[in-house]
């Protein structure tokens, strides 16, 4: 029987050679970074990261961008219409736990360059699909959700073990920024290219080209094994026990529980469970945003008479332009100011993250319900109030992760990230797009048809998305109240 890892490292921390870092908090000589792990290379991983985090999430906002289109193309309500990205994120969370499993004991380079190679294929092919075959149109997006689960699955893990804690917040919220700026650029490529075509089948045809750079690049540029910066595989590394997180030789195998042992020690973690269903409310919300507003700012448009219905074969795009715009830069101004918030106030806080989180979600839920409210009478105050909203949002992105990376210990990260994306995905996204577009169908039919109850079964579906908004930020104002002793007890 092996050792525990523990008895191991004793000798190793406590020798002279390889003493514990000052107290002051500077690493001493001997466990700095290695000469095969140098600054650069790890700048560039990064970036082939962020890079591949692009394309992921444009693939995610190709079809929101053409929304209309797509259901004038296929004759489809709105019911139908949400299940698009209802069998999209489905796809997506019932696959995140098999590569959470996959991504804590294979190679991970090989999981991200599959992933890439198989969802790029198969936004190539949704792209020759004709009206005819609606069924397979939707198949198609549930298998681009299975190959989009490996990589926001893997990469967030990989950005953790190049990283400590320190630098750690910063290279996560450059990551993350790229989940606004694709869901952005996903938009306005859609719209552009249908515009530019005159068919919307060519907004599919860019991504994949994307994807095949990105696949060169990670083959090129990322190492085949990422070696951990925490102090205890460093030490293993420098005592030749261990080569890096992709490679586990017997006594690292020595601390490995199964995955159900890991998914139960995870489910008492209080701090993991709560920030868990506060993302949730997140991802309910922006889920229901990233599918329906551009539509409903269309129909809150035509109701004050600003734009005529579409009766053309090619629809107005002008709201899926200026909504991707809107993504855009509050995604990249929230994502900083969120990073740069959390940085300052842990000085004076240890439960600064999720106190930060808990504000933005009550402040976001606040101005979506504004929003919803002065649409009918005033446009410009709808996409100004619309974009408080998504700002307070995109605070959280990064810290959430951040959160879940220093409360859970290392050896379960790649399985609590796909635990966390099943849950807040299943009861989440998965759900809110063709939870609105049912609720929006209900209404309309309680009704004479009209453009005015057109857009108000809209409106009122909407309002969901307020709600649960508020609720997210009564899950991460409870996680404040364990983050601390959870935080100790990963450390342990």
């Amino acid at each position: 029987e092996h050792e525990d890892t523990s008895l191991l490292l004793q000798p190793l921390l406590e020798g002279q050679s390889y003493r514990a870092a000052a107290a002051d908090g500077s690493p001493c000589p001997s466990v700095a970074v290695p000469r095969n792990s140098p600054a650069k290379r790890d700048c560039l991983v990064v970036a082939v990261l962020c890079f591949g985090n692009l394309i992921n999430f444009i693939d995610w906002f190709i079809v929101p961008g053409i929304l209309l289109d797509i259901q004038k193309y296929f004759g489809l309500s709105d019911g139908k219409t949400g299940l698009l990205q209802t069998v999209f994120t489905l796809c997506y969370m019932l696959a995140a736990p098999i590569f959470g499993y996959l991504g804590d004991r294979y190679n991970r380079k090989i999981i991200l360059a599959a992933g890439i190679f198989f969802w790029s294929g198969v936004t190539l092919g949704s792209s020759f699909i004709t009206q005819s075959h609606y069924r397979i149109f939707v198949l198609s997006r549930g298998l681009i959700g299975i190959g989009s689960a490996s990589y926001s699955t893997i990469a967030p893990t990989i950005i953790a073990d190049l990283f400590e804690e320190g630098k750690r917040t910063t290279v996560l919220s450059i990551f993350y920024i790229f989940i606004p700026v694709g869901s952005g650029c996903g938009y306005m490529l859609a719209a552009g290219m249908a515009k530019s075509t005159g068919d919307w089948h060519w907004a599919f045809r860019v991504t994949p080209c994307m994807g095949g750079l990105a696949l060169l690049l990670l083959i090129l540029l990322v190492p085949h094994k990422i070696q951990r910066k925490t102090a205890a595989h460093r030490a293993l590394s420098i005592s030749g026990m261990i080569g890096g997180a992709d490679e586990k030789p017997d006594v690292y195998r020595a601390t490995r529980t199964s995955w159900c042992q890991d998914v139960g020690s995870l489910v008492k973690n209080c701090s993991f469970v709560c920030s868990s269903l506060g993302l949730t409310a997140m991802a309910f919300v922006t889920g229901a945003l990233g599918m329906w507003m551009p539509l409903f700012l269309y129909r809150a448009q035509v109701v004050q008479g600003l734009v005529p219905p579409c009766l053309q074969d090619s629809c107005n795009s002008s709201n899926s332009l200026i909504f991707g715009g809107i993504t855009i830069g509050t995604g990249i101004l929230g994502i900083i100011a969120g990073a740069e918030a959390a940085r300052r106030l842990r000085k004076i806080n240890n439960k600064a993250d999720p106190l930060i989180c808990a504000t933005s979600m009550f402040m976001s839920a606040l101005c979506l319900y504004i929003a919803l409210m002065v649409a009918q009478t005033n446009i410009l105050s709808t996409f100004i109030f619309i974009a408080f909203g998504e700002l307070f949002l995109s605070v959280n992105w990064a810290v959430v992760t951040d959160i879940l990376l220093y409360v859970v210990a290392p050896r379960r990260q790649s399985t609590a990230i796909a635990l966390q994306i099943l849950v807040s995905h299943l009861l989440g996204d998965a759900g809110s797009p063709y939870l609105i577009g049912a609720i929006s169908n209900a209404i309309q039919a309680r009704h004479v048809p009209s453009l005015q109850w057109s857009f108000r079964s809209m409106q009122y579906s909407f309002v969901t998305c307020a709600f649960v908004g508020v609720f997210g930020g009564g899950f991460f104002l409870l996680t404040s109240f364990y983050v601390e002793e959870d935080r100790k007890e990963a450390q342990r």
